[in-house]
């Protein structure tokens, strides 16, 4: 009965060890894309840690549960778990999982339901303000024109989706600097990153005294704009981008003294200006691998007893 105690104790470690590696790593902004598959991957542990947990404590806390769990496997197996020697808190601890579970699927979906209706809600100011023309389908084009005094441009996601522009944009923006905003919001909608902030403002709205999933959040909306700059970037160059950025959100005044919601763009201007150096390709995959074994660990710790019992 000790398996579901340690999968908690390795849920809270890596809770508490892997942001704070992260954050005092140097390539996570020069590898955004790895950056963010490993934020996914250590996520991933800690929710492992708590599902496994919650089964095998629900398995020793009621005979038809671990009837279900261990359904095909040897006596020798069942006998490694200690599973008849439940403490009196195995129950306690696979509701109180079980029900933080519940928790965060609620959470998921009341944030799906809102951006759909955030989704709805801005379709139907396009079609006042874009209305179609005579013979056109709504699904027909996938770039609308927006009359509009403020230079601006966004994705937006959906069964149909659209790229918005509004004509001041179109005015300051010029030559390849289109293509690459452009290319910047197709970056996020080609990699699907509306799902990964819809994730992570789940857990971190669902669970607001867990610092990880905060740190989560927070980073899946900073590393999102990073790696889509870098799309942009790669086929238009760091300075076009750059002045993209710039020409977008310079009547915004991000550049000035005071704090604004937007600050993170002149540090994004600052990183196409002087690029860091790219890891090269050996490292990116090393780091790749050693994210995809964080949640492996918590798999491997509940398989031990049982292979020891086969072995």
């Amino acid at each position: 009965m000790m398996v579901p105690v340690a999968l908690l104790l390795l849920g809270a470690l890596t809770a508490v060890v892997a942001p704070r590696l992260l954050a005092r790593a140097d390539w996570p902004d020069r590898e955004p894309v790895v950056a963010l598959w490993a934020w996914q991957c250590v996520v991933a542990a800690v929710l492992l840690c708590c599902a496994l947990s919650m089964t095998l404590s629900a398995a020793a806390a009621w005979r038809p549960v671990r009837g279900q769990v261990f359904a095909r496997a040897p006596h020798a197996v069942v006998d490694a778990y200690a599973l008849g020697t439940a403490s009196p808190w195995a129950a306690a601890t696979a509701v109180l999982l079980a029900g933080a579970g519940l928790w965060s699927a609620a959470m998921l979906v009341r944030e799906v339901v809102r951006s759909r209706a955030r989704r709805r809600a801005r379709r139907a100011e396009l079609l006042v303000r874009a209305p179609l023309l005579p013979g056109e389908k709504p699904e027909g084009g996938r770039l609308v024109v927006l009359e509009g005094e403020r230079p601006d441009a966004w994705w937006l996601p959906g069964a149909t989706p659209r790229l918005v522009v509004t004509t001041a944009a179109l005015r300051r923006l010029k030559g390849r600097q289109l293509d690459a905003l452009l290319a910047h919001e197709k970056g996020h909608a080609q990699a699907r990153h509306d799902w990964l902030l819809h994730c992570s403002s789940a857990l971190a709205d669902g669970f607001p005294q867990v610092p990880v999933f905060a740190a989560f959040r927070d980073e899946m909306h900073r590393l999102v704009e990073l790696a889509a700059d870098d799309m942009a970037s790669r086929r238009f160059g760091r300075l076009t981008t750059a002045l993209a950025l710039v020409e977008l959100n310079e009547e915004r005044g991000v550049f000035g003294p005071s704090p604004t919601p937007e600050a993170h763009v002149p540090q994004r201007v600052h990183r196409l200006l002087t690029p860091p150096d790219r890891l090269p390709a050996l490292h990116r995959l090393r780091l790749t691998a050693i994210a995809a074994l964080v949640p492996a660990l918590p798999v491997l710790l509940t398989l031990v007893p049982g292979l020891r019992a086969l072995g």
